[in-house]
């Protein structure tokens, strides 16, 4: 039961992370990009994670080693790089089929962590990716779609965030469970800006788009999308492993998906609805699996 509690906390970083497609979406009718928004959303969490982390030092034991601090820097990195091609996906493709392409970090981390660290997935995993595969092809309206109306650059974008997303999932769970998860955090963010600083910096130095209404958003995307899910996922994905925080996290695509439809208006059918009510099936029978496991 103890595991439950970080099972909900992964599962409310998942749907807060989901909403963010939307609004960055939303954002581009501003002016403004993914470079912009991606670097600025990561700095200002890093500042706020900076902040609490040295404001709670005297009261939680944790030791952070030069080790800890370099992988904690690249798995910043891959979740700096997710964001980015994500948000770089939204801008040439709709975020309903965004959130269905990144979706499949269900399967890559499964596999990756077979393939590097020799776990094997268990049967009751496996048959729960395969629902979860179905729910999101229902659900992001693939079978309705045409495939010329697909943009390959955003495809692409999104599949890249996948990929990354996928790293960022494995490696924030093999880091020290001895460091506590506000340093953690903080140092995940502070990899993600440096990263994205260093492939963005042309842009992000340019002083045209900063102005009141864009520290709006930025303050806005880095608290709900960035500072509150990190410090949810730092301090929860550790504690109950790569192969649950990966199905959890497809909590994701039912989110994006009903507040694609509520700020941007997107269309979605039933068989959408059915695919999400097939993914939210299979999110609470591995969840049931998990607990039910753990107590024999």
């Amino acid at each position: 039961m103890k595991n439950l509690k970080y099972i909900f906390m992964v599962l409310l970083g998942g749907t807060m992370y989901g909403t963010m497609s939307s609004f960055v979406k939303l954002s581009y009718t501003k002016g403004f990009n993914a470079a912009e928004i991606s670097f600025w959303q990561a700095f200002i969490a890093a500042l706020l994670l900076a902040i609490y982390a040295f404001s709670t030092r005297k009261n939680i034991k944790g030791k952070l080693t030069f080790g800890n601090f370099i992988f904690l820097l690249f798995t910043g990195s891959a979740i700096g790089l997710t964001n980015f091609f994500y948000y770089e996906s939204v801008s040439y493709i709709s975020a309903s089929l965004a959130i269905v392409i990144l979706m499949q970090f269900t399967w890559f981390s499964l596999l990756l962590e077979w393939l590097i660290f020799k776990s094997k997935p268990s049967k009751p995993e496996l048959i729960t990716v395969s629902f979860i595969l179905v729910g999101t092809i229902m659900a992001g309206n693939i079978l309705g779609a045409k495939a010329w109306e697909f943009s390959m650059k955003g495809v692409l974008f999104a599949l890249s965030s996948s990929l990354t997303y996928t790293v960022y999932i494995i490696a924030n769970s093999r880091v020290s469970k001895s460091v506590r998860w506000q340093t953690k955090s903080m140092v995940i963010m502070m990899g993600s800006s440096l990263c994205l600083f260093s492939i963005n910096s042309e842009i992000i130095l340019s002083s045209d788009y900063l102005n009141d209404k864009f520290f709006c958003w930025a303050i806005f995307l880095a608290v709900v999308g960035t500072t509150v899910p990190t410090a949810l996922f730092a301090s929860g994905i550790s504690k109950i492993g790569v192969g649950i925080s990966s199905i959890l996290m497809t909590v994701e695509l039912p989110v994006a998906i009903i507040c694609a439809r509520i700020v941007l208006k997107e269309q979605i059918g039933s068989l959408q609805i059915v695919g999400i009510v097939i993914m939210l099936a299979s999110i609470c029978i591995m969840n049931y699996y998990k607990v039910y496991k753990s107590k024999r």
